[in-house]
């Protein structure tokens, strides 16, 4: 499907919960956050129903996303489905790695084959802090078991203050390097300032070719990460709030006041 600027859009991104095991410092207050009710969750029959709508505007590509994804109960169940559905021709999912070791073969047995996990650093006491409380070295045995699993490609996210040159993300190239991973550089985002660039190594955050919507986890449709337009799929119904999404998807993010990375999936 084309939006009003003639760009193809064919990639949805879904952020299944709100809740991350994680508490990093340019995602999360240290406090931590109020989360959904549970009864504000989008089900997982909801999800389905999303995807099987979207394919039928031109959507061919899905992404998972949080939070954390591997909290949500039931996750394998939902891969399951998602990937038993006719019309996706991509369907991946991006975790912070910390319980990636126990899911990677669950995971890749339920049809999920892509794979993108968050390291911003491998400073053992850095990434502690960047994380607050988190253990690198869960991250690592989560990578390195799904690299036995047979997931292709495996992308990294590091994210960066200003440089791809900085020193943890030049440790981070090499680490990739060594273990035939692929990195990504994501410049550290403000959604209420609107700042955001393009990420190195991927297409986020480029405008001009930008080809998503985005499913928070409480049912919003929304045609921009750096907009504050969304389009509730229990209020307008699903079919509605997608072609809206569509018609509405502004030509260039400026900012979001309503959202944050841990609910909109990044």
């Amino acid at each position: 499907m084309l939006d009003r600027f003639n760009r193809k859009i064919n990639y949805l991104r879904i952020s299944v919960t709100d809740k991350c095991n994680l508490r990093c410092v340019y995602c999360m207050p240290e406090e931590g956050v109020k989360l959904l009710g549970h009864s504000d969750i989008i089900t997982f029959e909801e999800i389905l129903e999303v995807i099987k709508e979207a394919i039928k505007l031109g959507i061919n590509k899905i992404r998972i996303t949080g939070g954390e994804p591997l909290i949500r109960k039931g996750i394998i169940n939902l891969v399951s489905m998602i990937a038993e559905i006719k019309g996706i021709d991509d369907l991946s999912l991006t975790t912070n790695g910390v319980l990636l070791e126990d899911y990677a073969i669950p995971l890749y047995n339920a049809g999920l084959k892509r794979i993108n996990i968050s390291l911003d650093t491998l400073d053992t006491e850095k990434y502690k802090s960047i994380t607050r409380g988190g253990d690198i070295n869960k991250v690592l045995k989560g990578i390195e078991k799904a690299k036995e699993t047979g997931f292709i490609p495996i992308k990294i996210n590091c994210v960066i203050k200003k440089s791809s040159d900085e020193k943890d993300a030049q440790m981070v190239a090499e680490f990739c390097k060594k273990n035939n991973l692929f990195i990504r550089y994501i410049h550290t985002m403000n959604l209420k300032n609107g700042v955001f660039t393009t990420v190195e190594g991927g297409s986020g955050g480029d405008c001009i070719n930008c080809n998503r919507l985005r499913l928070t986890a409480n049912g919003k449709i929304k045609p921009c990460l750096f907009n504050d337009i969304e389009f509730d799929i229990r209020q307008s119904g699903i079919k509605k709030a997608l072609k809206e999404a569509l018609t509405n998807k502004p030509e260039y993010g400026t900012h979001n006041d309503i959202n944050r990375f841990y609910n909109i999936g990044g």
